[in-house]
């Protein structure tokens, strides 16, 4: 059964102002009932999950991301998916330009006059990176619920995987293409740098990658590059920014593939007949012939005079929208079982859900035969990290593990994402889980019966 994800790119909560607010909020909520419409007449009936390829934000500002939240909960709940199971990346609208610092702004000068070995130097360096993830904080606080968080040494982060045939996973690796983002940057030339500590993906026997990046490779000044890592360790790669969709497939060698996805925009800020309204729904299947990845888009583009959305016939393949793509990685396990001919034999997988796998989280900087930690395995237990850090502020997340004895009362350390985090899943591994769902529910409550 194939695994089907609705994908939206530059979406821009915040961007709308007079008119455009009720065009966009009118925009938005068709494209929910277009894609339930769509998930609920394919063979699976529903979505394994929400892929955002960046700008989900305008600003990068919490209230645009509350106003994103409560969007995506609808979206999910509509296409049958669990509203935690997001995969995002950044865009150049995720960033908080006025937290950029003087100081900061030095070293965004200092790494484009410069290249790799600048990068490099200043990523290397806990404090210059901190100073540039700080404009961030507020898209972090966001992503970090989806377990989408920026990895802390601005490396690649991948901590999802699904099958999609016998032992033949898709592996989503997530990369943040605007760590040099100011709202300057140029196509014709190329300031952007996705860095070697991000570009150097994982490549693993049965498992190919899915990559989720914001820019198109072209704004990046490492571009030849990272198209090598992507060429040998990628079997798609999805971008946004652009907001004018085109698909390619790229041949690296005989039997393995590229394809290479630049979104549209969900929600530009106009609709013309050039950049309108659109979104895609993505299936990702096992071509069992080709022992290969196949690729099947439903690319939607909105009818300015239906005011609605419908099939784009004409880009990301059209009406001959499948691409099997050579996949070096599945054929590296060999046939599935074989019959006295030779024939595949496979169990029948019509009417099953494809896996869906929470692996630990790994980024370019592990150390060899190093095991990062795994999430509690609970029922329940995404659901209410995203709850906790994503509907909770920080003052109610704290008076939560002090009442559940996580931390004493009078706790005086500093308490970042990752240490409340830790907390977190030693109170689910406790059997506490109950307990925390039952907090959360009661802050919220508490807070509206503030609010009234």
């Amino acid at each position: 059964m194939p695994a089907v994800f609705v994908h939206v790119s530059d979406i821009h909560f915040g961007q709308e102002r007079d008119h455009s607010i009720h065009i966009h909020n009118d925009v938005k909520l068709q494209l929910i009932e277009d894609a339930a419409d769509v998930v609920a007449g394919l063979p699976a009936g529903v979505a394994q999950g929400i892929l955002v390829t960046g700008d989900i934000a305008q600003s990068g500002t919490w209230q645009e991301y509350e106003d994103a939240s409560r969007w995506l909960d609808e979206l999910a709940g509509r296409i049958g998916c669990p509203i935690h199971r997001v995969q995002m990346v950044p865009g150049n609208h995720d960033l908080d330009r006025k937290k950029l610092s003087v100081g900061g702004s030095a070293l965004l000068d200092y790494i484009r006059a410069g290249g790799q070995a600048e990068y490099e130097k200043v990523f290397a360096n806990p404090s210059d990176r901190a100073t540039l993830l700080a404009r961030f904080e507020d898209y972090g606080r966001f992503s970090f619920g989806y377990r989408c968080v920026l990895d802390e040494e601005a490396r690649f982060a991948t901590n999802l995987r699904i099958e999609v045939g016998p032992d033949r996973w898709i592996r989503f690796v997530r990369l943040n293409s605007s760590l040099l983002c100011t709202g300057d940057e140029k196509e014709e030339h190329p300031e952007l740098m996705i860095g070697s500590r991000q570009f150097t993906i994982p490549r693993k026997t049965g498992e190919e990658n899915v990559v989720l990046v914001h820019h198109p490779l072209h704004w990046c000044k490492d571009a030849a590059d990272v198209r090598e890592y992507v060429h040998a360790r990628a079997r798609v790669f999805i971008s946004g920014h652009e907001h004018d969709p085109k698909v390619n497939v790229e041949r690296v060698a005989d039997g393995c593939d590229v394809l290479m996805l630049a979104a549209g925009a969900a929600v530009p800020y106009r609709s013309n007949d050039e950049y309108t309204y659109t979104y895609n729904i993505i299936e990702f299947d096992w071509d069992e012939a080709n022992d290969a990845l196949a690729v099947t888009m439903h690319p939607r583009a909105w009818n300015r005079t239906g005011k609605c959305f419908e099939a784009d016939e004409k880009r990301l393949g059209g009406k001959d929208p499948r691409f099997s793509l050579g996949s070096p990685n599945f054929r590296k396990l060999g046939p599935v079982t074989s019959d006295v001919d030779g024939n595949a034999i496979v169990e029948d997988a019509a009417g099953t859900e494809p896996i869906v796998e929470e692996v630990p989280a790994e980024t370019a900087g592990a150390e060899l035969g190093e095991t990062p930690p795994m999430p509690p395995a609970a029922k329940g237990y995404e659901l209410a990290l995203l709850r906790f850090f994503r509907d909770l502020v920080e003052s109610e997340r704290l008076r939560i593990l002090v009442e559940l004895d996580a931390i004493p009362s009078d706790f005086d350390e500093r308490m970042t994402q990752g240490v409340e985090r830790r907390l977190f899943d030693w109170l689910v591994g406790e059997g506490r889980l109950p307990d925390v769902t039952a907090m959360i529910e009661k802050m919220i409550s508490e807070r509206k019966d503030g609010d009234a």
